[in-house]
């Protein structure tokens, strides 16, 4: 009882509270979908021009919302097929490997996003035409660089 007291006080004064969301996370949760599809939109393109990974990695973490990693997944290979150039193949490729090997994006984070790539690239190719053969190797490229498995791999279409 003491300590419920004790954080009802402490939640009640504003900088206290301000200090304690500072500690604990508060933004996560709360944020509604779009506004976070709005911010992982924001990090990818913004990672783009800058090529800073670190920064990257940084504001993904602080959006405070690892059940929703599989979104940076999702769009930032969504944005390697509609992109026509090499870069930023290679930058999506180099970042998706710098958030799996420092555990920010886990394993099945990383699948859900591959996953509903896959289950929504029937669409994707009606706006993008060659999304298939650009899909196939991007995914054989992460395969090689370990970020995913064999079996997702294998899950990938192809025309």
């Amino acid at each position: 009882r003491a300590a419920l007291d004790r954080a009802t006080v402490l939640l009640s004064v504003t900088k206290g509270g301000k200090r304690i969301d500072n500690l604990w996370g508060s933004g996560g949760g709360q944020q509604s979908v779009k506004h976070l599809v709005k911010e992982i939109d924001m990090l990818l393109k913004e990672y783009l021009l800058s090529g800073d990974v670190l920064e990257a990695e940084r504001c993904l973490q602080e959006l405070e919302v690892p059940h929703f990693h599989h979104e940076l997944v999702y769009e930032a290979i969504v944005m390697v097929l509609e992109s026509t150039g090499e870069k930023t193949f290679k930058m999506i490729l180099d970042l998706l490997k710098s958030l799996w090997r420092s555990s920010v994006i886990t394993m099945d984070q990383m699948k859900r996003g591959y996953e509903r790539v896959y289950r929504e690239i029937p669409d994707i190719n009606l706006d993008v035409p060659h999304s298939y053969s650009v899909l196939e190797r991007f995914v054989e490229e992460c395969f090689q660089a370990g970020i995913i498995s064999k079996p997702l791999r294998g899950l990938c279409p192809s025309r």
